[in-house]
Order: C-alpha cells, then sequence, then structure tokens
C-alpha cells in the first residue's frame, strides 16, 4: 500500500517527505495521540527546555516512532546556547 502511495509523487525528495509523514500519521494514529495533543506536547517541551537552553524553534522535530513492540518520543532540538542561571 505505502509503494503505490510513493508512486503518486513525482520526485525522490517529495516520495521521502510523504512517506514519513504517512509514517507519522500512522505512529499518531496507533498510539492513539491526535495532532492537537502533539502540538501542545511540542510547546510545554519548548517552554521547559526553554527554560536552560536557548533553541532554534524552527529547526526541531519532535515525533512518535515504533520502537520493537512499543511507540518512542523522538526528538531533535537543536541548541544554540546554554543559559546561565544565578542561584
Amino acid at each position: 500500500m505505502l509503494d503505490s502511495l510513493m508512486h503518486m509523487f513525482r520526485s525522490e525528495k517529495s516520495g521521502k517527505v510523504a512517506k514519513k509523514r504517512l509514517q507519522m500519521v500512522l505512529i499518531q494514529d496507533r498510539a492513539n495521540v491526535s495532532p492537537e495533543v502533539m502540538a501542545q506536547l511540542r510547546d510545554d517541551i519548548i517552554q521547559v527546555i526553554s527554560k536552560y537552553m536557548v533553541i532554534d524553534k524552527t529547526d526541531m522535530e519532535i515525533s512518535l516512532e515504533n520502537v520493537d513492540d512499543s511507540v518512542a518520543l523522538v526528538a531533535n532540538i537543536p541548541v544554540q546556547n546554554m543559559k546561565h542561571h544565578r542561584r
């Protein structure tokens, strides 16, 4: 089924992007996580991490991935700098 969807896209790059998006939709569906919950989770992660680090919010990626028989939360968050807190 996935292969037939892949043939609908002309370029290899758009096919890879479409495949990744479809995988995300399937994983979110299996994990019973709505797009709204994923968006709120992303916002919460940004809020917490931003207390300690300066991050690039535009290039961060948060996703759910199948790992063996479970679902893993995977985050790629570019850190630009650490914030220095006074004690």
